[in-house]
């Protein structure tokens, strides 16, 4: 019955495709097949070979489907004697005691070989850490040599301090004092005397230094009695970061002899290029005025005048409102600016701030000078070393100095040349 059904879908199905309307000329040629011979076959041919083709597929089916039961056959019996020897082994076990016994010895023989592994492991390590303590011992062994060596010559202080002293760097350069580096002062308002970095140069003019900032080593973001006190480090090769202290700076400038002081100030950006500024009639107040910043005016300088102020364009105000004479020092424990927050916290350092700079020189540290608001953390605002007459706000100088000298050693005889040049007013 299924050849003949086959048969006859087949036929119906070749004579429904010789029915259609199809040109003659939808194909240029037929492709031969060795099945229909050397000619291309009529709707007949097709049947006919289908008939033809039929029987010995049939007979290929039968034998699959007796390979399939056969096949099927077998692995019912893979799965009996499965079957049959997980129950043998279990019969097997629960009759003789050996192979439970057996088998509990294995389990032990593997967690031992286990623990064995993660000891040996353990004393690798053990022996790593010998062998590191072992050369941490031997270096120490020969620095112990370097420091007994080093004890065996008889102590002495690194830190070479001048003999001269006086009332100011100045005073000890009219002394004859001719070499920069570490002296003791005490100024006449002094209760004692304290310990300086004089700078004397080749006109014989003494620059007591109270600020320096060199690589930014020292942290400037410290509280009231640090900046009163001084911080950072006095060194003779002037290599070192420090404040002197604004107690210092106000009895190095509350002069009895009414001989103004002038402030230098030095900067260096970080392509090398230097500038300064000079302020006549400084001084800072006491603390108990808070050591309010004050001076006469601005005696020259090719820095510019940052001290005075200046337009940012926010606001018309700007230059009035970023102004330094006359302010009180702030802290970030001590707030004295004229703004509603707290200049010093915002900006991490001590200064004169009004509301809040146009100068800032104990600023944060960037090194390469350039920075954001990104970079100026939680704040945002321009917190660098800051000099606007120069480098605008988002730039922050590499190098600093604020220097004291008398006023009156600009018209000292023998020197003009010196004082042309320090005044700012260039060589005639």
């Amino acid at each position: 019955m299924a050849p003949s059904l086959l048969t006859t879908t087949g036929l119906l199905l070749l004579f429904s495709f010789a029915s259609a309307q199809t040109r003659g000329d939808n194909h240029a040629s037929c492709t031969l097949n060795d099945g229909f011979g050397m000619y291309c076959p009529t709707t007949c041919g097709v049947a006919d070979y289908m008939l033809r083709y039929i029987p010995s597929v049939e007979n290929d089916l039968d034998r699959m489907e007796n390979d399939l039961e056969t096949i099927a056959n077998l692995t019912q019996e893979s799965e009996d004697k499965v079957v049959y020897m997980k129950d043998s082994t279990t019969t097997a076990a629960q009759k003789n005691p050996y192979y439970k016994k057996s088998s509990d010895m294995l389990e032990d023989v593997l967690r031992f070989e286990r623990t064995i592994v993660a000891q040996e492991d353990q004393i690798m390590e053990l022996q790593n850490l010998i062998s590191s303590n072992e050369q941490r011992m031997t270096e120490l062994k020969q620095l112990s040599i370097q420091l007994a060596q080093q004890c065996s010559e008889p102590c002495k202080d690194e830190v070479e301090i001048q003999p001269t002293t006086g009332t100011d760097c100045q005073d000890i350069a009219n002394k004859g004092a001719t070499t920069s580096g570490l002296y003791f002062v005490k100024p006449a308002t002094s209760p004692e005397q304290f310990l300086v970095y004089c700078e004397i140069d080749e006109f014989g003019r003494g620059f007591t230094v109270i600020q320096r900032r060199r690589d930014g080593s020292v942290d400037f973001n410290k509280d009231w009695i640090q900046y009163k006190n001084g911080f950072g480090y006095l060194s003779p090769d002037d290599t070192t970061e420090f404040w002197l202290g604004n107690e210092k700076i106000h009895l190095l400038t509350a002069s009895l002899s009414g001989i103004p002081t002038v402030l230098r100030i030095e900067l260096v950006d970080w392509d090398g290029n230097r500038r300064y500024a000079d302020y006549t009639m400084f001084r800072l107040t006491p603390e108990a005025d808070n050591y309010r910043l004050t001076y006469g005016y601005y005696l020259g300088g090719d820095a510019g005048d940052a001290f005075a102020g200046f337009d940012f364009g926010d606001d018309p105000s700007d230059r009035f409102f970023t102004s330094h004479n006359g302010m009180q020092f702030s802290t970030h424990d001590k707030d004295n600016d004229k703004y509603d927050g707290n200049c010093a916290q915002q900006d991490g350092s001590g200064w004169w701030m009004n509301r809040c700079h146009a100068a800032h020189l104990n600023g944060k540290y960037y090194q390469g000078g350039r920075y954001t608001e990104k970079d100026a953390g939680e704040y945002g605002f321009d917190n660098g070393i800051i000099w606007v007459t120069w480098h605008n706000r988002w730039y922050s100088l590499k190098e600093t100095t604020m220097k004291l000298i008398p006023l009156s050693r600009l018209t000292a005889g023998g020197q003009q040349g010196g004082m042309k040049e320090f005044a700012g007013l260039g060589a005639s």
